[in-house]
């Protein structure tokens, strides 16, 4: 079992009493799939239609309860073109969770999954929690990954899947608490299935499992 300050349980440090968890995500994906724009309309509620690709990696922090918690969230926001690779694979590690997203215009950006997902195993801890987003559903007459080929490889993957509009604020924050709720159940689970026999430590806090509340493909 983790202690209580092993940041792949997002646990607090015992002299910040801010928050009771943390957890580290990544946004990670194609460059131009709305990765930025994203992160920007969950954390400030804000949408700019003007494309400035990220260089290297930049993040934002956003507190927020669920099951009763404090959790504080770092978002990591990484750039998607090759050249950055090495320097955003760096930040993998003690990631929680990750957004996987392709923009549902750019056949080649739903393509790429396969090898962001590898990436993911590769680099990151083993129980990273991986969602797959269908970004940009709102241009829907520019559509060439249909629903269901997004819902297929998410199942075939193992990943839990939405489609979103940055633009439109749809599904955005969904995908967040969904994401959140999967890392808090996961962590739950760790800690019920401890053997403090075995690790020396005693059972850490536990957060209870809440059902995701139902969320819809974007039907723009």
């Amino acid at each position: 079992m983790a202690s209580a300050t092993d940041s792949r349980y997002g646990q607090k440090e015992p002299s910040d009493q801010n928050f009771d968890y943390m957890f580290k995500i990544l946004i990670i994906g194609n460059s131009s799939v709305g990765k930025t724009s994203f992160l920007f309309r969950y954390a400030d509620d804000s949408f700019t239609p003007a494309f400035v690709s990220t260089v290297g990696i930049d993040f934002k922090v956003k507190t927020i309860y669920r099951n009763d918690k404090r959790i504080k969230l770092q978002i990591w926001d990484t750039a998607g073109q090759e050249r950055y690779r090495t320097i955003t694979t760096a930040y993998y590690r003690g990631a929680m969770g990750f957004i996987l997203m392709y923009d549902i215009t750019n056949e080649e950006s739903f393509n790429a999954v396969q090898d962001w997902s590898t990436q993911i195993k590769t680099y990151s801890w083993d129980n990273a929690q991986v969602l797959l987003v269908g970004n940009k559903c709102d241009m829907e007459d520019e559509r060439v990954v249909s629903s269901e080929r997004g819902r297929q490889l998410a199942d075939h993957l193992g990943f839990e899947f939405f489609e979103a509009s940055a633009k439109d604020n749809i599904n955005v924050k969904q995908t967040f608490e969904r994401l959140v709720d999967v890392i808090c159940e996961k962590m739950s689970e760790s800690l019920d299935t401890a053997d403090p026999a075995v690790t020396g430590a005693k059972q850490g806090p536990q957060l209870t499992d809440q059902q995701a509340p139902p969320h819809q493909d974007c039907a723009c």
